[in-house]
């Protein structure tokens, strides 16, 4: 079965602006980038514009290219007390740590999660929050699955990890170094993070798979996943890029914001 992202976006989003209307004002979101490129920027106004229609403000503070860390610390701190929430918008330049960066978003005011796993009361991350959606519409047990997870990225495949531990399964993360087509093969469910355009066929894996495709990348100037189309033949469930995970992930995002400006 495909899984149309969309349609679970707008039923999230629409769940969202009721709730902004029980809380009773506009919550506030800043968003912060240094030297954002064209496709950044045409993400953050993606994001500002979905936020809008339902009743959220995002304020996009840039930064320039040359900022110390110390600087992007401070202006993170002063936007999480001015806001509900704060994005840390990556990619940042590679003299800037990072994990420093991302820690210094406090726990309360991070829709992005990227706490979770590490901090107690972190919310999911989008990516998270976006299977464990589809896993409850779908009545999708975790417990005592195989589950393969490629990459161990910050964004898809750390993350994961954790929840699939969290859910009882028995979880194998394959890297670079560490990739086996054969332990691929034995998967009950697959997530996929690592941004290699159709590097899953269905020769590497069994009928029956789910399969949440997190990886995006562009294969002849079209955005494409990890894994290769034909292999929603095999899957029970199958996340398509475009259309999947991706939608839901904007959604979820508005909707941790809510939940963190609803318990302050």
């Amino acid at each position: 079965m495909l899984i149309d992202g969309k349609t679970i976006a707008a039923e999230i989003l629409e769940e969202v602006r009721q709730s902004v209307v029980v809380l009773g004002r506009s919550p506030r979101m800043s968003a912060i980038a240094c030297a954002p490129n064209f496709e950044t920027r045409k993400y953050l106004e993606m994001k500002r514009k979905r936020a809008e229609a339902i009743g959220i403000t995002i304020e996009i503070i840039e930064l320039s290219e040359d900022v110390t860390l110390e600087a992007a610390i401070a202006r993170v701190t002063e936007a999480a007390v001015l806001s509900d929430g704060v994005v840390v918008q990556l990619p940042f330049p590679t003299h800037i740590d990072r994990e420093a960066l991302l820690r210094a978003v406090p726990v309360n005011k991070d829709p992005d999660g990227f706490q979770y796993g590490e901090t107690v009361g972190a919310c999911f991350s989008p990516v998270i929050g976006a299977i464990d959606e589809i896993s409850k519409r779908h009545e999708l047990s975790w417990q005592k699955k195989h589950v393969v997870i490629l990459g161990e990225g910050i964004l898809v495949g750390k993350p994961a990890a954790v929840y699939a531990r969290e859910n009882g399964a028995d979880v194998t993360v394959l890297t670079r170094e560490t990739y086996d087509s054969a332990r691929l093969q034995l998967a009950d469910i697959i997530v996929s993070g690592i941004g290699h355009p159709h590097f899953i066929k269905p020769k590497y894996v069994k009928a029956g798979v789910v399969i949440f495709d997190a990886g995006t990348s562009e294969d002849g100037g079209v955005l494409v996943g990890d894994v290769d189309p034909s292999v929603a033949e095999k899957a029970t469930l199958f996340t398509p890029v475009p259309g999947g995970i991706g939608p839901i992930t904007i959604a979820y995002l508005l909707r941790n914001l809510v939940t963190l400006a609803t318990a302050k």
